[in-house]
């Protein structure tokens, strides 16, 4: 499937977000029929992708293999277990280097003989100061089959170490969670009913902290008999609402602390679709090392949403 272009229409004004979504629209209209053979197909291929995502051995969700909450001031990592942070000795010396925060700024300074590289690049020899994942020019480190990054949440003032194991075997034997079947029925239509002004949403997350999102609106949509409202988040540079919620079968079928959608930019009326067959598990259903937001109680739906995907069996986290 080819994703359709999304041109946003950025104007100023009162409604700020609401008026940049309402430029962007997917090409089929909302809640349109569709041959169940090519929504099966189009299924298909998001699954594929998203495995492929995933598993990605250099930094996908699997291959996580710690994450560290970085204190202000020195934080010393290596495989001496004395260390705050404690890498596998087999990737790292006693004493690889240390990270300084101070401010909001990471500043690395590699222990001598550390084995740090940046990612198909040079050994890390002097002090540099470490640019993290939300940043637009990432910093990439190496060490054995280790890759490390400073990770930072939107929303959040806290910064972490991240570190993924390119040779973990948990890689290739990954597989993706079971899932309802395929349903046009949960293809729904929804209204975006926009904010007067953007507002901060204060979301808890997994790690017992909590973080801000903003939200330009709530999405409004009929089932069951009744209509349900899901707040909406998006910034100026998202490309779709990301939605998180929660509903009746995560009391048995589906991760208990909700699943997370993206949702297109409603179109030049307002309208757009989300489609339920697409709600994926959280980032922290695969792996203990995440810090995943929960869903407001505003997106707590009393309805139990049969679609999507499931939690997955023995889950570990």
């Amino acid at each position: 499937m080819v994703e359709a272009m999304c041109i946003p229409v950025r104007t100023t004004g009162a409604i700020g977000l609401a008026v940049l979504a309402a430029g962007c629209a997917d090409e089929r209209q909302p809640g349109a029929p569709i041959a169940p053979e090519v929504l099966a197909a189009e299924h298909e291929e998001w699954r594929a992708r998203r495995h492929v995502s995933l598993s990605n051995p250099d930094g996908g969700v699997v291959s996580w293999d710690g994450l560290w909450d970085l204190q202000e001031g020195a934080n010393a990592f290596g495989a001496d277990p004395a260390l705050s942070i404690v890498l596998a000795e087999e990737d790292s010396p006693p004493l690889a280097g240390t990270l300084h925060l101070a401010a909001g700024e990471v500043r690395l300074v590699p222990a001598e003989g550390s084995g740090l590289s940046i990612r198909d690049g040079d050994a890390v020899t002097e002090p540099l100061t470490l640019q993290h994942d939300r940043s637009d020019n990432t910093t990439y480190l190496e060490l054995g089959s280790l890759g490390l990054r400073i990770h930072s949440e939107r929303g959040t003032d806290r910064l972490w170490l991240r570190a993924w194991d390119r040779d973990a075997p948990r890689i290739d034997a990954f597989e993706l969670p079971p899932y309802f079947p395929v349903s046009s029925e949960w293809r729904i239509p929804a209204r975006f009913d926009p904010y007067p002004e953007p507002r901060t949403v204060l979301l808890a997350d997994v790690t017992g902290g909590t973080v801000d999102n903003v939200s330009p609106g709530e999405l409004v949509f009929e089932a069951g008999g009744r209509e349900h409202r899901l707040v909406a988040f998006a910034t100026e540079s998202s490309g779709n609402y990301f939605v998180t919620l929660w509903d009746s079968t995560g009391v048995s079928d589906t991760y208990q602390g909700g699943r997370y959608m993206r949702v297109p930019f409603p179109n030049d009326d307002g309208w757009t679709e989300i489609d339920f067959n697409r709600a994926y598990n959280p980032p922290c259903v695969f792996t203990p090392f995440s810090v995943c937001s929960l869903p407001p109680r505003e997106n707590r739906l009393s309805l139990a949403v049969t679609a999507g995907e499931k939690r997955p069996v023995n889950a570990p986290y």
